[in-house]
């Protein structure tokens, strides 16, 4: 018998061979599953400020939130959240969140509890992403999935551009000790993974080829890091040995940056922009990344020579920092994994900047992370530096249109119609 290959589009093969990397299928992926939808997109109006809370202080050093707040994982199973402590130590804790409040008073509001302690989630091996990098590694980001913690790191400066590994997988049980996983490698490039993540709604999963997405922004060497939001897709079970594949469906390569240049004044990118979350509500066509801009004039020098009263260190400065949101249509994402665009020209539907109480004193505006709570349509997140000894605290807005209880297993299928037009993009 002569085999044929007539009937089926080479664009076809190339997307199910996708499917297949990330384990969700073979070339028997429908039609309908890469079609586009028209759920709504959100608008800064949707995010209603619900309050906040506050961190427990500690009596340890090293195992204490102050100087920390990154990386928020949000756990289903505890309503709770998973939180990076002080940065020097990069130690996970488990916090059991509290009602919220919505005081313009600070004392006013709850105190997280503490389910886990402060432990090392990597076990010791952060430093394995990068061996010899003589500078600090991070994490980047925490994910609970399917009863297990991910785990990214990153090399805060590595401008020898030798960083090989991004992912780690352990138990939730902090204290469960010789079961981590990793550094694993998801996608080729570890720069533009080893931040942020977050859960994929069930309603594209099909469309997007896997659960998850990971990405990363903005670290110190530019040219080697997205040059505005990335995201992979990639499927979180599938790490083992030494990689696993992912797709990259947003990031922006050195020369493509997101906006008209890394030196200007803009609400896009430069070399001030911090982006250090994303969450992707279900219900909606909208990805929304978390992070702080500066939107004065760009300048490289000490803090005085750029007129910064926010920031008195020697580097880049675009003073004042406004907290920010890059909002994307996660139909051009779908776009980019059927080929029909790149994902390096993809731009937000819309850019909005935001205020958060308890301004701290010097006006960074630094975001640590952003999580997703599906069953409350909740988005968490951590605003740096705000309460006593420079510790974080943790806000909560509440999204209108997203699909509350939603949950992001499963593999239902979009329906196919044909998208409606973004709205205007509020860029400059």
């Amino acid at each position: 018998m002569t085999a044929t290959f007539s009937r089926v589009p080479h664009a076809s093969i190339r997307r199910a061979c996708a499917y297949a990397l990330l384990g969700l299928g073979s070339l028997g992926v429908s039609v309908a599953a890469l079609a586009q939808t028209t759920e709504p997109l959100l608008q800064q109006a949707d995010l209603a400020y619900a309050g906040a809370f506050r961190v427990p202080q500690t009596s340890s050093s090293t195992g204490t939130f102050n100087y920390g707040g990154t990386a928020l994982g949000y756990n289903p199973a505890n309503n709770s959240l998973f939180i990076v402590g002080h940065d020097w130590y990069q130690q996970s804790a488990e916090i059991k969140i509290p009602g919220l409040v919505n005081s313009s008073s600070i004392g006013s509001l709850q105190t997280a509890s503490i389910i886990q302690n402060f432990a090392d989630a990597t076990e010791g091996k952060l430093t394995q992403i990068n061996p010899g990098d003589p500078n600090p590694q991070k994490i980047g980001g925490q994910l609970v999935y399917n009863g297990k913690l991910y785990v990214t790191g990153f090399s805060y400066y590595d401008g020898s551009d030798t960083q090989k590994y991004s992912h780690f997988v352990r138990p939730l049980s902090l204290s469960t000790t010789g079961q981590v996983q990793g550094p694993l490698l998801v996608g080729t490039d570890p720069h533009y993974v080893d931040g942020y993540m977050t859960l994929i709604p069930s309603e594209w999963q099909a469309a997007l080829g896997g659960p998850a997405l990971t990405g990363n922004c903005c670290q110190a060497i530019t040219s080697i890091q997205s040059q505005g939001p990335s995201v992979t897709v990639f499927n979180p079970a599938s790490l083992g040995g030494s990689s696993a594949a992912g797709l990259k469906v947003l990031g922006y390569p050195n020369g493509s940056q997101l906006g008209p240049g890394v030196s200007t004044q803009n609400t896009q990118f430069n070399l001030t922009t911090k982006i250090t979350g994303v969450v992707f509500p279900p219900g909606t066509r909208s990805v929304l990344f978390f992070g702080r801009q500066g939107t004065g004039p760009y300048c490289y020098g000490t803090g005085a020579d750029c007129n910064d009263p926010a920031d008195d260190s020697k580097g880049t400065h675009a003073y004042p920092y406004v907290y920010q949101v890059w909002a994307y249509d996660a139909n051009d994402l779908v776009a980019v994994k059927n080929g029909t665009k790149l994902w390096s020209a993809l731009k937000p539907y819309s850019i909005w900047s935001f205020t958060l109480p308890f301004e701290n004193a010097n006006g960074m505006n630094l975001i640590g992370g952003a999580a997703y709570d599906p069953a409350t349509s909740t988005i968490y997140v951590s605003q740096e530096a705000a309460d006593t000894n420079s510790s974080p605290v943790i806000h909560a807005f509440k999204v209108a249109k997203a699909t509350a209880g939603a949950s992001s297993g499963g593999s239902s299928t979009p329906t196919a119609t044909t998208p409606e037009p973004p709205s205007s993009v509020t860029v400059q």
